[in-house]
């Protein structure tokens, strides 16, 4: 099976779109089905299958998916091998704000255990932007949250969203609540203020950003409460019990995304071996 074509199916089954797999792979979208029907040829299986207005893979399908990141993995760590001694770039990291102070340090030291003399350049931004990112080929890696039913990328750990003050626990006798929370995009944004409004619960978006050095200045000042994953609370924080009886928050999965055309040094099996040794040092 052509290495091209498999990576054109994992990068399917990761984001869930044809139109971002050829945006991941540089290719177009009727590139994109030529190599799934040539997939489909090869192996003499039904891979897809339509529900509704999407594509899902079939039982065949996904029995695949593991063969072919075991295979991509092999080749990438085999070229990665053979051109180790070649000059290369750095490794271009993606990770949200909220994530570099609790999950980025520990991961980059695993990281440079394992490569010792490569340098890295660090992209601090949001989920969907980093996303983009990997799709323009702008990232090798990207530190991601990712609903729990999703499959994309590897996962580093799982996560829960709390609600957390600076010392003012007060701030739930306000008339409105005021809010101190990550841009619309962002998971917790969307669940608090729908929550909220489902039990007709008043508030005032006090401030919206991407910033989670910005969040926990405000919110430490006492300016608003706010919500985030619990791995993001630092110690000057504080979290709301279920005594608040504020909306219930989504688990998340935290997880590092690889661009389909990985940095030679690093491909999918040594991205994979990374997270394992994550969780595992985390989990202790």
């Amino acid at each position: 099976m052509d290495i091209e074509s498999l990576r054109s199916f994992i990068a399917f089954v990761d984001t869930g779109s044809f139109t971002r797999a050829a945006k991941q792979t540089f290719r177009t979208q009727s590139a994109i089905s030529m190599q799934m029907k040539k997939l489909e040829e090869e192996t003499g299986q039904t891979l897809f299958q339509k529900k509704g207005r999407y594509l899902t893979l079939t039982e065949q399908g996904r029995l695949l998916v593991s063969y072919a990141r075991r295979i991509i993995a092999l080749h990438d760590d085999a070229l990665g091998e053979l051109i180790s001694h070649q000059s290369h770039g750095p490794i271009r990291i993606g990770c949200p704000d909220d994530y570099a102070q609790s999950v980025l340090p520990d991961f980059l030291s695993l990281l440079l255990a394992a490569l010792p003399n490569v340098s890295t350049r660090i992209e601090c931004n949001c989920s969907t932007q980093l996303r983009m990112m990997l799709d323009n080929g702008e990232l090798d890696l990207a530190i991601l949250t990712r609903a729990p039913e999703k499959e994309e990328g590897y996962l580093l750990k799982h996560d829960r969203g709390v609600w957390i003050h600076g010392g003012f626990p007060e701030l739930l006798d306000a008339e409105a609540l005021p809010l101190v929370i990550y841009e619309a995009d962002c998971k917790f944004h969307s669940t608090a203020i729908d929550g909220l409004e489902k039990i007709a619960r008043r508030y005032q978006l006090v401030c919206a950003t991407s910033s989670a050095t910005v969040i926990k200045s405000l919110v430490q000042r006492g300016l608003g409460v706010s919500a985030m994953a619990s791995s993001s609370v630092s110690a000057e924080l504080q979290v709301f019990d279920s005594r608040a009886q504020l909306p219930d928050l989504p688990a998340v999965d935290i997880v590092l995304a690889v661009a389909p055309v990985p940095h030679y040094l690093l491909g999918t099996g040594l991205a994979a071996e990374l997270c394992a040794q994550y969780r595992e040092a985390n989990s202790r």
